[in-house]
């Protein structure tokens, strides 16, 4: 073994209020496994009294302790964009970061989130109905969620969110990129459930700290698939009540895992083992 690979690597997450963060656990773990010495921090800015306007001294910093990449989170994905060098193609159609290599001084940034979601959509419901989904919610995970989706091969898209303006945003930007397919802003989720094969939610109902169900349950047909972002609880009450409906339903678990499935591909330059990072993740969950 070299020198080079004696030496650990190290990584790190920057975001705000990221204590109960399970990627630090994802990654060290993977690296263990696979022989490597990984050290992953977290850059939590609430615990550092820091501030989105401290990102470039942040990722200077990271430089600095030789860290190999970072991942991005709330509230950093979209700002950390004006001090990069370069852009994925996913990370620059999405507009969004959540992981950010360095290498021979540069910093390129990527987007596995999409990825992730769409992975797990792959693996969980393989033979889902992909004529129409609802997806409810356009903020930052929506962007991601719709993108792989779409990238799956969605025909119809019908995007939901409280904020109209957010969903027309949305819907506008992804039929520049996916011409081939209808994507459009709904203001009557009702109406738009009674033609959809599918729901992705992409909100934080659900949470812990947002608990419910983000739309009445009698729209849940058993004809409905349904995806789930939300995995703090892995079991949301949407999961629970589509499945009582007879609905096939994905949980969110499978998009955190994947992510940094990718993350840790990009930062390492090693191909992880997906199922062993999967059962990693059901153990820290269970």
């Amino acid at each position: 073994m070299t020198e080079t690979l004696l030496k650990p690597l190290k990584a790190g997450l920057i975001g705000a209020g990221i204590q109960a963060s399970l990627t630090p656990a994802m990654h060290m773990r993977e690296g263990a496994a696979q022989g490597m010495s990984y050290e992953y921090e977290l850059i939590d800015l609430n615990q550092r009294g820091a501030t989105p306007s401290d990102l470039p001294q942040l990722l200077r910093d990271a430089e600095l302790k030789g860290l190999a990449g970072l991942n991005i989170t709330h509230p950093c994905k979209q700002l950390v964009i004006p001090f990069l060098d370069e852009l994925s193609t996913e990370a620059r159609d999405l507009g969004a970061v959540n992981t950010v290599v360095l290498k021979g001084g540069r910093r390129c940034g990527h987007n596995t989130d999409w990825w992730g979601f769409a992975e797990s959509f792959r693996r969980g419901l393989p033979d889902a109905d992909l004529s129409c989904a609802v997806q409810l919610g356009a903020g930052g995970a929506g962007v991601a969620t719709a993108y792989a989706i779409l990238s799956l091969g969605l025909k119809s898209l019908l995007v939901y969110d409280r904020e109209m303006d957010r969903a027309d945003a949305l819907a506008t930007s992804l039929s520049v990129l996916f011409p081939d397919a209808d994507i459009r802003a709904e203001a009557d989720l009702s109406r738009t459930m009674k033609k959809a094969a599918g729901l992705i939610h992409a909100t934080p109902t659900g949470m812990a700290k947002y608990p419910g169900l983000p739309l009445p349950a009698a729209l849940l047909e058993p004809r409905h698939w349904v995806a789930e972002i939300v995995y703090f609880p892995l079991e949301t009450e949407l999961l629970a009540e589509a499945r009582r409906r007879g609905c096939k339903t994905l949980d969110g678990g499978g998009m955190a895992v994947f992510q940094a499935v990718g993350a840790f591909r990009l930062f390492t330059g090693r191909e992880p083992d997906a199922a062993r990072m999967l059962t990693h993740f059901k153990a820290l969950t269970a």
